[in-house]
């Protein structure tokens, strides 16, 4: 009776065990982003949460004047990820990954990859990351009347052109990361126009390249064969479809040939969208602050600014709304080199510590210092800032000579460093009386509880929402879209806050008035030593 007894158990055991995954992986949706240290996949099953995820751990270069990413890379990444996420899944679930419901790419947002009638790459994959195109970005500006970035495609192709180099001629097309990875997946040539409107300025009624801006552009490049509006990828919004994966686009995720062809992709997002997305601030009034490599927060505006600001970029959500972004090229990377050098100050003493801990153990302990760091400020400048104006960067580290050096000041002042330029562009949308009802933090900074949080609480003087997904961002927030893809019946904020967030984990964090007069007096300190950093540029 006993053998029985444990049979029937086992049964019904292994039958429950049977409808969990059914109904898990009834209907499933895949992210994939390609970040700036890390490609990363999510997966997501029926109830929209999480089910397994995949990584590559990859870095960028700089070469021959730029900061980029090798093609040979992107497509050893992508195999890499899709593979840690395959075995993951068999690991945890007994099942062989095959077939999704619908995907989605995303990567980092904007840059430039042009591309002859062969197929063929003609210059560098240029990222976000470069501040070469000064020149360009500031004759736009002023044809356009549209505040137009260094990181833009449209930037990097109008200083192309200025620079006279020979590629020009030869482009059949231009896109970005996410763009290039979708196109070789589906053979599409499309983007959503979250990343579209870092290519060229978009037109929020229209959903499409602003049709003015595309005349002036075309007549200013009419000695070229080619013409702006045909070599630059088609806008979807989100929830259109954007082709399927193909026979060949499957070889090129999965080495193993199990991926089946035909899985329907949504647009192709950059990851200041599939951000907005990941933390439900695609509606009015709402924004978002994404803090890893770099740094920007986005906040979707009810009506356009009064006018036109350098510090303010002009975007649109996966849906095609105005979005006033500030977008700073460093936050994290400085911070990560010393908790490095932590790690392996403790080496010497014979302790292998886990990066993880060792973090926390840092973030934390930064939570001791004084409210304006005791004197210490911090320019994590890794590269260029165009919000303060740097076209380079060099890490500088200045302290009082009359105040206490202690790790806590230390560590905090190079966190309130990851926020220091943010800050300074967020006063303008402050003196615009933008409303902001709901500001969500996401990324690697906001992965210690509570730290980044109170610190951008402190930047911003104003609540700070930090949900559970917070770490997941950008690949978590297009495997949504992906879903969306399949249930767009309504609008996006509507599936957001209906479908994905109803009852979504999270918490809330108010300012803390010594707080925010502290991180104010470090502001202050900062802005007024930029001559400090300048001179370390223009003799080191």
């Amino acid at each position: 009776m006993e053998n029985n007894a444990d049979m029937c158990y086992n049964e019904v055991s292994i039958c429950k065990v049977v409808i969990f995954l059914s109904e898990k992986f009834n209907k499933t949706y895949l992210g994939i982003e390609l970040g700036s240290t890390r490609i990363k996949a999510v997966l997501l099953g029926s109830d929209y949460k999480p089910l397994a995820s995949g990584s590559h751990t990859w870095e960028n270069e700089y070469k021959n004047g730029y900061w980029t990413y090798s093609m040979d890379d992107v497509w050893a990444g992508l195999k890499s990820c899709y593979a840690d996420l395959k075995k993951n899944v068999y690991e945890q679930y007994g099942i062989t990954l095959r077939r999704f419901d619908a995907m989605g790419i995303s990567g980092m947002m904007h840059g430039y990859l042009p591309f002859d009638k062969e197929g063929n790459q003609l210059a560098e994959f240029r990222t976000w990351r470069n501040t070469t195109t000064a020149e360009a970005a500031d004759e736009l500006t002023e044809l356009f009347g549209f505040n137009v970035p260094q990181r833009w495609s449209i930037s990097h192709l109008r200083q192309a052109i200025l620079n006279g180099e020979e590629h020009v001629k030869d482009i059949d097309m231009i896109t970005t990361l996410a763009g290039y990875v979708h196109y070789r997946l589906s053979g599409e040539n499309v983007m959503g126009v979250g990343e579209a409107s870092g290519m060229f300025p978009i037109d929020s009624e229209t959903i499409d390249y602003d049709a003015k801006m595309i005349e002036k552009f075309a007549e200013l490049t009419k000695e070229y064969p080619w013409d702006i509006k045909e070599i630059l990828p088609k806008v979807l919004p989100a929830g259109a479809s954007a082709g399927t994966l193909s026979f060949s686009g499957a070889k090129l995720l999965d080495d193993e040939g199990d991926l089946e062809a035909g899985i329907p992709m949504c647009p192709p997002e950059g990851d200041a969208g599939t951000g907005m997305v990941a933390t439900n601030a695609v509606a009015a009034r709402s924004g978002n602050v994404s803090a890893g490599t770099s740094i920007f927060s986005m906040v979707v505006l009810e009506k356009m600014l009064s006018k036109v600001y350098p510090e303010i970029d002009m975007v649109t959500t996966p849906s095609g709304k105005p979005v006033a972004m500030v977008h700073c090229n460093n936050c994290t990377s400085d911070m990560n080199a010393w908790v490095n050098l932590f790690k392996d100050t403790l080496g010497l003493m014979g302790q292998d510590v886990d990066m993880g801990e060792l973090f926390t153990k840092l973030y934390e302990k930064s939570l001791e210092g004084d409210p304006d760091c005791g004197g210490v400020t911090v320019y994590n400048y890794l590269s260029g800032e165009p919000v303060t104006g740097f076209l380079e960067g060099r890490p500088v580290i200045v302290r009082s000579h009359d105040k206490p050096f202690t790790l806590a000041n230390f560590l905090k002042a190079h966190l309130y460093s990851t926020l220091a330029s943010l800050a300074a562009g967020m006063v303008i949308l402050d003196k615009e009386k933008v409303a902001i009802d709901r500001l969500m933090g996401h990324g690697g900074l906001f992965k210690t509880p509570v730290v980044g949080q109170k610190y951008l609480a402190a930047a911003t003087n104003s609540p700070v929402w930090v949900m559970e997904t917070a770490g997941e961002g950008g690949p978590y927030g297009i495997a949504v879209l992906a879903a969306y893809l399949k249930n767009n019946e309504k609008a996006l904020e509507d599936f957001l806050n209906e479908s994905i967030f109803a009852d979504a984990p999270g918490t809330k964090l108010e300012p803390q008035t010594a707080d925010v007069v502290g991180f104010k007096a470090y502001l202050d300190r900062f802005m007024a030593g930029l001559p400090v950093e300048q001179a370390a540029i223009d003799t080191l």
